[in-house]
């Protein structure tokens, strides 16, 4: 089944499970093209995502993503793509991953993405108590990325070994 979702391979999953530093490695791995999804938003905007979200607050954020996502997914580029954690909120953004390649979703314990998080400023959905908010919005998530091909659980391996895990997942693993 994997082998015929095509050349995308989309990374899902809550902020701070590794989706940034993962796509780099399976990029490299696959010799495809990498691409972030909040890096193209901030791109396109010519602003910060903490910036969007104070002038067109989430929801506007989430339009813009789900626009940008879009294009992603219809570019013909073989490529490994990193969404943001909320990507995944609407099903309509859902529904086109499923559709255009393979979706692999990263999760962590939530005390492991604390402490990979906690200090990190430009994340709006952080703002005040960090590991209430993580808390808070890791139970409101906690079926968010359930719609995934592939869930690989991040807390204790290093970023080679999570695409060690997806590439052999994938049916990919015996080759380089």
């Amino acid at each position: 089944m994997e082998r015929q979702l095509g050349n995308k391979l989309i990374l899902v999953g809550f902020m701070g499970t590794g989706k940034s530093t993962v796509s780099k490695l399976l990029a490299g791995r696959l010799e495809w093209e990498r691409v972030d999804v909040d890096e193209q938003i901030v791109s396109r905007a010519g602003q910060a995502i903490s910036d969007i979200f104070a002038e067109s607050g989430e929801e506007g954020f989430r339009d813009i993503e789900s626009d940008v996502l879009a294009s992603i997914l219809a570019d013909e580029a073989s490529s490994v793509i990193a969404t943001g954690g909320g990507a995944v909120l609407r099903e309509a953004n859902r529904n086109l991953m499923l559709a255009s390649g393979l979706v692999v979703a990263l999760k962590a314990d939530a005390a492991q993405i604390i402490d990979r998080v906690q200090s990190d400023d430009a994340r709006p959905l952080l703002q005040g108590d960090a590991a209430n908010r993580v808390n808070r919005l890791l139970e409101q998530r906690k079926h968010a990325y359930d719609f995934a091909h592939i869930t690989v659980d991040t807390t204790s391996l290093t970023a080679d070994e999570v695409v060690a895990v997806i590439m052999e997942r994938w049916g990919k693993g015996k080759q380089q």
